[in-house]
């Protein structure tokens, strides 16, 4: 069941990468189940904190809130990027990994990538209320519990040394990082040609 890898990756994180390695790689057991469900959280709880909570700039007293269209289509959006970008780091993840292991060659990236982004979708219940500087914090706690997972579960999950498994993890972190600012890029983009928020005030 997904419930047990969840609380077990925030509970005992080093037994429960020792648990993933062991069981059948398959995109139906860890990817399908898990990914395709837990993105919802940051989608749904978005799309109903910006459109029935909003939220106020400054000491003023307007709410903000995105018209449901306008949510609905941008939740989409960012759903099925979470989705491409766990699939996309995961195969990145594969072709580093020719580098870094030397004996066991399974390809474990969609694993590794699906079970690392899991604070980072939990996380996303906070989108119900959308406050800036709460969420900034909680999405600052979530990827700092991301990243340690990523360097506690690269070792275990692709048998190899702890020394090599901090720059496999290293690698990892950067090509995140080069993901985020190209999604940064793409959104201004999108946003720059017409397919940006739309605001009501109430």
């Amino acid at each position: 069941m997904i419930l047990n890898h969840v609380v077990g990756i925030f509970t005992h994180p080093d037994d429960e990468w020792d648990s993933i390695r062991k069981e059948p790689n398959t995109l139906g057991k860890h990817f399908l189940p898990h990914t395709l469900l837990l993105a919802l959280i940051p989608a749904v709880c978005g799309f109903l904190g910006s459109t029935q909570i909003g939220w106020s700039i400054g000491s003023g007293e307007a709410v903000y809130k995105l018209t449901t269209e306008s949510a609905l289509y941008l939740c989409i959006l960012f759903y099925g990027a979470m989705i491409v970008g766990v699939v996309v780091l995961g195969k990145f993840i594969d072709f580093l990994s020719i580098t870094y292991q030397e004996a066991d060659h399974t390809p474990r990236g969609i694993a590794l990538a699906t079970y690392t982004t899991t604070p980072l979708f939990i996380s996303g219940v906070f989108a119900l209320y959308p406050v800036l500087w709460v969420d900034i914090i909680v999405g600052l706690v979530a990827c700092a519990y991301a990243v340690y997972l990523l360097y506690e579960g690269v070792p275990i999950l692709m048998s190899i040394p702890k020394e090599k498994g901090f720059v496999f993890a290293s690698a990892i972190v950067t090509v995140g990082l080069v993901m985020f600012v190209s999604l940064l890029a793409i959104t201004v983009i999108l946003w720059t040609i017409g397919a940006g928020p739309v605001y009501v005030t109430g």
